[in-house]
C-alpha cells in the first residue's frame, strides 16, 4: 500500500461513488437505455446491470446478502422493474456493509481475483467501481461527468494498486494516452483504458 492510499478518506469517496451511480442512473431517460456506451459491447441497461451486481458482489465478500442473482459479466439487457430501484438495493446493502467494518480494521474481502485487501483499496476498489460505471452511463446520455478531480485522485491511487493484474482478464483495457497536460479525472478515466472525450 502506498502512502497516498494509506492516506484516503475510503468512506468519503464510497459515499460519493454510490452518489455518482444512483443520481446518474436516476437520469437515464426514456429512449436511452439501448444507448452505446464506452464500455463497447454493452449499452446503458448492461452497464447499469453489471454496475448493480458489482456491488452486490461487495457486499456480498463482506457477509452481507448473497451476491447478485447474474453474472455481472453478461448483463441481459432487459430490467425488471426499476433501474433506479435495482441500482439502490444494490448500493443500500454494500453501504451498511461497510459500514460495519471498524476503523481500525486492516484489511478486507473482496470479489476480486486480489482476494483480501487493505481495507483502503478494498473500499476504494468498490468505490471506483460504481464511480466508472457512473461515468460510463453519465457519458452515454450525455449527462455532466459525476467525477471531478477531486474523487478522481483518490480513485486514480487505488486503481494503481489494483489495476494491473486486472487487465490481463479484460476487466479494463489499456491505458489510454494523452498528448498533453490532463487533470486528475483525465488521468483517472485514461488509467481504467477509457476516453475522456468518448463519443458515440
Amino acid at each position: 500500500m502506498t502512502d497516498t492510499t494509506a492516506n484516503l478518506d475510503w468512506r468519503t469517496a464510497l459515499a460519493a461513488s454510490h452518489r455518482a451511480l444512483q443520481t446518474t442512473v436516476d437520469a437515464i431517460g426514456d429512449d436511452q437505455w439501448d444507448l452505446p456506451t464506452p464500455c463497447s459491447e454493452w449499452t446503458v441497461t448492461q452497464v447499469v446491470q453489471h454496475a448493480a451486481a458489482d456491488q452486490l458482489a461487495y457486499a456480498s465478500a463482506l457477509g452481507v446478502g448473497d451476491g447478485p442473482t447474474y453474472d455481472p459479466f453478461s448483463p441481459s439487457g432487459a430490467i425488471d422493474g426499476s433501474a433506479t430501484d435495482l441500482v439502490r438495493d444494490a448500493i443500500a446493502p454494500t453501504a451498511s456493509a461497510w459500514a460495519d467494518v471498524a476503523d481500525d480494521r486492516a484489511t478486507a474481502p473482496t470479489p476480486l481475483p486480489h482476494g483480501e485487501l487493505p481495507v483502503e483499496i478494498a473500499s476504494g476498489a468498490c468505490a471506483l467501481d460504481a464511480a466508472v460505471h457512473a461515468w460510463d452511463i453519465a457519458r452515454a446520455i450525455g449527462a455532466p461527468s459525476p467525477l471531478g478531480d477531486e474523487l478522481s485522485a483518490q480513485l486514480l491511487a487505488v486503481a494503481r494498486e489494483i489495476v494491473e493484474p486486472l487487465r490481463n482478464y479484460g476487466v479494463y483495457a489499456a491505458i489510454v494516452e494523452s498528448k498533453g497536460e490532463a487533470g486528475a479525472e483525465d488521468t483517472f478515466l485514461r488509467y481504467l483504458g477509457r476516453d475522456p472525450h468518448w463519443t458515440a
